[in-house]
Order: C-alpha cells, then sequence, then structure tokens
C-alpha cells in the first residue's frame, strides 16, 4: 500500500511537509522493496535508509517543538520513539526471515505506513496549529 501526500497529509509547515514528503518516498521504496522474490537485502538496506532519514525527520520535528513551546514534546516524543521501536522490531523480523514475507509485509503496512499516516493527521497536524496560532 503505497502512500500519496494529499491535503490530508499536509500540515502548512514548510520544513515538516517537505520531510514528511521525502520520509512517505522512503515508506513507498520500502514497500515496494518487498515485493515477491525481493532479496533479503534489498528490503534490509531500505528499512535501514527509512531509519535514518526517520531519525534526521523526527529530530528537526522535536528542534521545532522546543523553538515554539509546544506543551505536548514529551508525549509527541514518546510517540516517535514507539515509531523507532516498531521499525527496530520489523528489522528484528526480517532479520529471521528469508526474505520479505507476507507477514512482514502486512506489519510494515501496519506498523509504518497506517502509523505514518495517522501520526501526521493528528500529532503533526496539532503541532502546525499550535504554531499558527502562535504567530
Amino acid at each position: 500500500m503505497s502512500i500519496v501526500f494529499d491535503e490530508s497529509l499536509h500540515t502548512g509547515n514548510e520544513l515538516i511537509d517537505s520531510e514528511h514528503k521525502e520520509l512517505i518516498s522512503r515508506v513507498n521504496k520500502l514497500v515496494d522493496s518487498c515485493q515477491k522474490g525481493t532479496e533479503k537485502m534489498t528490503a534490509v538496506k531500505t528499512l535501514d535508509f527509512l531509519m535514518d532519514y526517520t531519525e534526521y525527520h523526527f529530530t528537526d520535528e522535536e528542534n521545532l517543538q522546543k523553538e515554539v513551546g509546544y506543551d505536548r514534546l514529551a508525549e509527541h516524543h514518546a510517540k516517535h520513539e514507539e515509531f523507532k521501536q516498531a521499525v527496530n522490531e520489523l528489522r528484528e523480523m526480517l532479520e529471521e526471515e528469508e526474505g520479505p514475507s507476507d507477514a512482514f509485509v502486512g506489519a510494515v503496512n501496519k506498523n509504518i505506513s497506517e502509523w505514518l499516516v495517522n501520526h501526521i493527521q493528528g500529532w503533526d497536524k496539532a503541532v502546525a496549529d499550535f504554531i499558527k496560532a502562535r504567530k
């Protein structure tokens, strides 16, 4: 299931939206790398590539929240940590398998794709609204 960056994922914050587009691109590459017959190492490298960008993005997002005095930073950080844990669990799952299985693809869709869309639509839009209200 590919994610399309549409109006429902637009926060109105240029930095966050541009990073979300890149993050979504990497998630979509991970999903694509899990097609039948794909080598395990291709999926592992794509998952690592996603995690590297996730770290970068979450740091930027949390720094922005600190700058504006966002009152739910600790809760938002905890959500980011949940996502990182889910990605680590997927990596462990992939390492135990010979390649991306149907169960792995299902877990990617639920724990990465769906989580990311829900997070942007809820948590990240709340941050953007907070910033707009402060201006």
